[in-house]
């Protein structure tokens, strides 16, 4: 083998430098969203990612997004994709923020394989980082305790989309609310744990990589979680593929964010996952 790859370093010499990414769903108009939104922006700005993935993102009827108001305040570019109206004026949808362009990105909605559930829905972009391209993808899946099978197969029509259109050369970076544990089915066939959900397909959790303590993003100890009455749960996930040479990709931090109230506020009903990945 050459370029210092030998069976003891499968990936040759380990990069040293970093980027950071981050995934959160940040509930969109819900509760008191100016207030929340100030936080969010706070947050995002004290954590300093360079790619950020969100989740229930808003975009009003008047075509504005939650995304270019971050990406404005922030200095990001940004990429919004879906959303259904849900209430009178404004509509849901997933976002990516990166401090680099984003060459083009692609929205995918998942056929829901039950009655009156949702299949979930990604937003793929291909951003163009100083090291080398990225291929990232914010997801969001249904959230019923009972909607397994649904978002089983949603994990399917996942793997598909990351396998159609993610740069087989470049690192894959896959964030978003997942609304199940890590012992869930949905998330077994992701990891390897279980009959994968596609060929050859399998993530590795930045979390288990490379975090530290519970992990949960849904807590009771968070005012916005608390009156749904559901117990602590690791649900959002930072998912990676396997390392590239050098190593770029590999976990070497993962971490909760936005657990803190901002001016009082806390950002979200979810916390935030934030990694550091070599690249």
């Amino acid at each position: 083998m050459s370029g210092g790859v030998s069976p003891e370093r499968p990936y040759g010499e380990l990069i040293a430098t970093t980027l950071r990414v981050m995934t959160w769903n940040v509930w969109g108009r819900f509760g008191p969203w100016k207030d929340r939104e100030a936080a969010l922006i706070r947050t995002i700005e004290m954590v300093s990612p360079d790619v950020v993935m969100l989740q229930e993102c808003w975009r009003d009827r008047g075509g504005e997004d939650q995304a270019a108001r971050f990406a404005r305040t922030l200095g990001y570019r940004s990429a919004y994709g879906g959303g259904m109206f849900l209430v009178e004026d404004w509509a849901t949808g997933s976002a990516l923020l990166s401090r680099w362009p984003i060459e083009h990105h692609e929205h995918r909605e998942f056929p829901a394989s039950a009655p009156e559930r949702w299949g979930g829905s990604a937003l793929f972009g291909c951003i163009a980082g100083p090291r080398g391209a990225l291929s990232v993808f914010s997801v969001a899946l249904d959230w019923p305790l009972h909607a397994s099978a649904v978002r089983q197969a949603s994990v399917r029509d996942l793997a598909a989309f990351v396998t159609e259109v993610a740069d087989p050369a470049a690192p894959t970076i896959v964030g978003g609310d997942f609304n199940a544990a890590p012992d869930s089915d949905e998330l077994r066939m992701l990891t390897g744990r279980a009959d994968t959900a596609a060929p050859g397909f399998a993530l590795l959790d930045a979390w288990e990589v490379a975090g530290s303590g519970s992990g949960h993003t849904w807590a009771r100890g968070n005012p916005w979680a608390e009156p749904v009455l559901l117990p602590d749960r690791r649900i959002d996930y930072l998912l990676v593929g396997r390392p590239r040479r050098g190593g770029a990709g590999h976990v070497v931090r993962c971490a909760l964010a936005g657990t803190e109230p901002i001016k009082g506020v806390v950002p979200s009903d979810h916390y935030a996952v934030v990694a550091d990945l070599r690249y």
